[in-house]
């Protein structure tokens, strides 16, 4: 990700950030369960890994020992034979980087909280560590191959002694080796050793950070996917996939073909029969490879009829259809005998993303136009893999609404598009800004020029995810760009490696609006806002406003709940947070542009009034996220069907945090929710009424394929004290489905009264009189005023605010509230019934519903049906939250309820 503050040219303050920092991130235990990555000690030995026999079979390291060059002076054909005690070493996981497991062993303090990262000394990972792994093979009349990627920056490779091959040779984060170490491995104990060589981004191909969060000091060095060995016959198998072809618009038929390559590892010519199915149907055949001989094998419907699918079985988004995946089985036989085997799932779908007349990129899956409506994706800072965490965010993402993750780099491993398939999300990978990827492209001010050696590692990393990636039906683009597309020879490799791979879906240049010779133009911007502008803002088409394709773009802080500020920050600390905008934030960015939270700051004093202490900052912080986020949402929503500069995907800049952050985040580190989070979730939902601060408008929007109609639609004005000064009603209110809108109504320019702050509350219910949208707003009579002549690459100035003061003086309002819970099957629901029991006429504002444990933390992670709800006099709504009964930790569950003018409350739950 990144930003221009000129035309073709990126800030000074963001180039060389992840160079510049000397901190470190996070970790500390998270909610859903230990991460995986090693024990929590140092230790004498590792787990020995049994390699399975079987041909075709991939076995991964199960754990390494490391340690840090400067501590072993044995030399490596020692450190890498069976035998050799790495007494005093550490434990680390099969994906771990050297700072991940030195964390989990207990060396240093968690790097979460406060400001304790700067006490880990980057000195420690100025040098090479050793990967030391003990390995078992039962006997040697297989061949054996290791297959390793993942490494940053690059490693030697021992086998029980023996250099296999050197670093140059394994370099880039996301290249892909297989090593022939038949020769080398005898029946029982190996060693496999790997000494990994420091992290650079700006000099590496690798992965490195910008300015989401303060950097580990480590820059991530280690080994970050598995390392596998495989065991074959003489004829391995090798990239096996399947090209789909599906019939659109009909989805009446597809083809399928089939392709992989065959490859004679002996030095004798051999004959190979290779077999397959895909469901019920079978293919075969039979070749002669000589000695060394590598051969395509593909099998299409001209010669197996059954690869033409009548009323194929179609992948979807959620949202548009289901998620069902076929799957591809090969074997490789030699004299009868199993040689190798080769599996892949794989999903039938159709993805174009053509440029429409305005210059913007459009998605459409499987015929049908689809507003990308996605989130920014950060991985673990550490880069460590938890399955259960990552599914929590997923499925988070489609709580929220979203179909689309965007991963600027820090490309996950392969569980991750597993998941995404499965879930039905999309996913838009490609490389990252502001390092080395990025040091040869015009305009980029960052990173290293590159040497002739940088261009094989880019196309041997893109040939290596193409192939990773390709089968995936989750994976709907790839960004070949970030902020700049590449020149003309980096753009010439990656696509000689896509096509090679039989890459299915549309390649991209960039993220920005910024065209390569081939592709031509992005069809995408990267305009911002990356800091604090008004709700406003989003509806007017221009800079980062619902038009086009946005691919990177938020209100920039997103202050968590309290509960999370009190667990990454100290009383001093959360102190000066609400006292001292100007003060640097080291939980915000290492970047001098987003370092403090001044803009942010002088809007909330300047819209809500300044804040009176730590716990009201936090509230009009959710106020505020909540406002935000729900009009950038609704803007892009409104405009998608319009016929004149539509909008076409949105990327909320960011969907999650990979560590204790205070900005770009709907959901922080340990999965809580606050007001960005229910702010997207409101305006994302199925059938959805809404206010356009453009022009008044009062719109519903189907964010759903169903059309829908016989709907009323209601709005009513409120001042703050509850006296109603406007109220229109609209019936017969109709929509037609896949995100269009209909506008039903305009509230008048001026309505009497003399109050400043106005509440809006709107309804849309079905025929059946059932409310199925609801949604409320607090507006000023005094809008904001934008100062568009002086917008700069990460935001536009604010002169005048929207006076929301009147919000302060809300009277209290008591609730009602009752709440349980039902639990199966490792899941519980708890349901809490809200009630307005106040006599007068004001309503119960921004009422947030918190399920806490025993100690009154909260359960995390949890799914809310709605949440910050509010409730006029005699109105009551009913909730519900979704979790796992475990996280309970055995405690009778609690509901802690609180709200803008509610005296917080906690209720039991059991």
């Amino acid at each position: 990700m990144f930003h221009r503050h000129a035309p073709g040219r990126r800030p000074a303050a963001r180039h060389r950030l992840a160079a510049a920092a000397v901190a470190l991130g996070m970790l500390g235990s998270h909610a859903t369960g230990a991460w995986a990555g090693g024990h929590r000690s140092v230790v004498p030995h590792t787990r020995i890994t049994e390699v399975s026999p079987a041909p075709g079979s991939a076995t991964p390291i199960a754990g390494y020992a490391i340690q840090s060059a400067a501590e072993v002076t044995d030399p490596a054909a020692e450190v890498s034979s069976p035998g050799y005690s790495p007494d005093g070493w550490y434990a680390a996981g099969p994906r771990s980087t050297v700072l991940a497991a030195l964390l989990a062993a207990g060396r240093y303090p968690d790097p979460f909280h406060s400001t304790d990262q700067r006490r880990i000394p980057r000195a420690d990972f100025q040098v090479p560590w050793w990967y030391r792994a003990d390995f078992t093979v039962a006997d040697t009349s297989h061949r054996t191959y290791l297959d390793l990627s993942g490494v940053m920056s690059a490693a030697d490779v021992y086998v029980d002694g023996h250099l296999v091959a050197p670093a140059k040779d394994v370099t880039g984060a996301y290249t892909r080796h297989e090593l022939d170490v038949t020769s080398l491995v005898r029946p029982g104990k190996n060693t496999l050793a790997l000494r990994v060589r420091p992290n650079d981004p700006d000099k590496n191909l690798t992965m490195g950070w910008i300015d989401w969060l303060q950097p580990p000091p480590d820059r991530n060095m280690g080994i970050v996917r598995d390392v596998l060995v495989r065991r074959g016959g003489p004829v391995a198998l090798r990239d096996a996939h399947v090209v789909t072809r599906l019939d659109v618009p009909s989805l009446a038929s597809a083809d399928l073909t089939v392709k992989a390559t065959a490859r004679n590892d002996s030095a004798a010519p051999v004959t190979t029969t290779v077999t397959g199915t895909v469901g019920a149907t079978t293919f075969r055949r039979t070749l002669t490879l000589a000695a060394h001989e590598t051969r395509p094998v593909t099998f299409s419907p001209d010669d197996v009829p059954g690869l033409h699918l009548a009323a194929p079985r179609v992948w979807w988004p959620a949202g548009m259809g289901g998620q069902p995946l076929y799957g591809l089985d090969l074997t490789a036989s030699v004299a009868g005998t199993v040689s190798d085997t080769a599996h892949e799932n794989f999903g039938i779908r159709d993805v174009r993303a053509p440029i429409d007349a305005d210059g913007a990129r459009q998605y459409r899956i499987n015929g049908r136009r689809l507003l990308i409506k996605g989130g920014g994706w950060s991985p673990d800072e550490f880069l460590r893999w938890n399955r259960t965490y990552v599914e929590d965010r997923l499925k988070y993402a489609l709580d929220l609404g979203l179909n689309t993750i965007r991963l600027e780099g820090h490309l996950e491993p392969d569980e991750f598009f597993d998941l995404a398939d499965r879930y039905g999300v999309l996913t838009l990978p490609g490389w990252e800004c502001c390092d080395k990827w990025e040091g040869n492209v015009n305009g980029s001010e960052t990173g290293d020029k590159w040497t002739a050696a940088d261009y094989p590692v880019a196309k041997a990393s893109m040939a290596a995810e193409a192939a990773r990636l390709r089968d995936h039906p989750s994976v709907i683009s790839f960004l070949v760009g970030s902020d700049f597309a590449p020149d003309a020879a980096i753009e010439r490799n990656y696509l000689d490696a896509l096509g090679a791979a039989d890459w299915p879906g549309p390649v991209v240049s960039s993220a920005s609006d910024s065209s390569s010779p081939q592709l031509g133009g992005s069809g995408m911007k990267m305009t911002g806002p990356y800091d604090w502008v008004p709700p406003g803002y989003w509806y007017a088409k221009r800079e980062g406003g619902a038009t086009g394709f946005n691919s990177e773009t938020s209100a920039g802080p997103d202050i968590p709940t309290l509960d999370t500020l009190r667990r990454m920050m100290t009383p001093a600390e959360l102190d000066t947070l609400w006292r001292d905008p100007g003060a640097r934030q080291y939980h915000r960015s290492p970047s001098p542009v987003f370092g403090t939270l001044k803009i942010y700051d002088q809007a909330l004093a300047g819209r809500y009034g300044a804040p009176t202490g730590l716990t009201d900052y936090v509230r009009k912080a959710q106020l505020a996220q909540y406002e935000n986020v729900r009009a950038q949402f609704e803007a892009y929503g409104r405009n998608a069907t319009d016929a004149d500069k539509p909008a076409t995907g949105v990327v909320y800049w960011m969907f999650n945090s990979g560590w204790t952050s205070l900005h770009w985040q709907l959901t922080d580190r340990y999965l809580d929710q606050g007001g960005a989070y229910f702010g997207a979730k409101k305006a994302n939902e199925p059938l959805h009424v809404q206010y356009s601060y453009d022009d008044r408008s009062v719109v519903v929007v189907a964010n759903r394929q169903a059309p829908a109609s016989h709907l009323t639609a209601r709005a009513t004005l409120f001042d703050t004290d509850g006296t109603q000064r406007y109220d229109r009603t609209v019936r017969d209110v109709r929509v037609a489905g896949d995100g269009a809108h209909s506008t039903v109504l305009t509230l008048p320019a001026e309505v009497s009264g003399p109050a400043a702050t106005r509440l809006l509350r709107l309804t849309l219910t079905d025929a059946s009189g059932r409310e199925v949208s609801r949604n409320v707003y607090w507006l000023s009579t005094r809008p904001d005023t934008l100062d568009w002549d002086r917008t700069d690459w990460y935001h536009t100035p604010t002169t005048s605010y929207a006076d929301l003061k009147g919000l302060n003086s809300m009277a209290r309002v008591p609730l009602s509230s009752t709440a349980s819970t039902v639990s199966a099957d490792g899941t519980s629901t708890t349901t809490v019934t809200l009630r307005n029991t106040g006599g007068a006429r004001t309503p119960a504002l921004f009422t947030d519903a918190h399920l806490v444990g025993a100690d009154g933390s909260p359960v995390l992670p949890v799914r809310w049906s709605d949440n910050e709800v509010s409730l006029w006099p005699g109105e009551s709504v009913t909730l519900t939250a979704t979790y796992r009964t475990a996280d309970l930790h055995g405690a009778a569950p609690r509901v802690r309820i609180s709200g803008w003018n509610t005296p917080q409350r906690t209720v039991p739950a059991g």
